[in-house]
């Protein structure tokens, strides 16, 4: 039953994409509102800041609007729209380490924000990843995208995704075993 819905979806995001691309501008708030919960969490994962999640999940959508022609559907239509965001977020993220002085508000930022121990949580461990790794947890725990999806949005072969995921998750499960708090049940096996 899952395969049919999902398979029903995307034939309804298909006719969505086909009347944007034949001027229906108004069709886009359906892809908007299909995704927009995904892409701001993905966003958010990797910003680590709410304010510039919600910013940078709006230019996303923006810029998939403005690029929707060059949509061919070899690909899913969410991952082809993951791929606009993985670059979007790499190049805030380039441009955020270049400046001292983000950095220093980010903190300010993270100190104003209410804490809960949840999200200490996954920034804790997300911390200990470098960006790619993040990125390929995030698609691959949260998403649920399978390897070969995860490749077409990152630019790598699958096998360097298969393999870094699972390097990934034993740095994890190693990190818990050595004082961590318990994580290992939030992570897939592969597949």
């Amino acid at each position: 039953m899952e395969k049919l819905n999902t398979d029903t979806q995307n034939a309804d995001i298909n006719l969505v994409i086909e009347q944007v691309q034949a001027g229906d501008k108004q069709a886009y708030t359906h892809i908007i509102r299909r995704y927009q919960q995904q892409i701001f969490l993905y966003c958010y994962y990797l910003l680590k800041n709410r304010e510039e999640a919600e910013d940078a999940a709006q230019e996303i959508f923006i810029r998939g609007l403005e690029h929707i022609h060059h949509f061919v559907p070899t690909v899913s239509f969410s991952a082809w729209l993951y791929k606009i965001a993985q670059n979007h977020c790499t190049d805030l993220l380039k441009r955020k380490a270049r400046t001292f002085k983000s950095f220093i508000q980010y903190k300010l930022n993270l100190k104003q924000q209410p804490i809960y121990e949840y999200t200490n949580l996954i920034h804790e461990l997300l911390d200990q990843l470098t960006l790619k790794d993040r990125q390929i947890l995030l698609l691959r725990s949260l998403e649920d995208y399978n390897y070969e999806e995860i490749a077409t949005i990152m630019g790598l072969k699958s096998s360097t995704i298969r393999k870094r995921y699972e390097r990934l998750r034993k740095k994890l499960i190693n990190y818990n075993e050595k004082g961590g708090k318990q994580i290992e049940h939030s992570f897939k096996p592969g597949r």
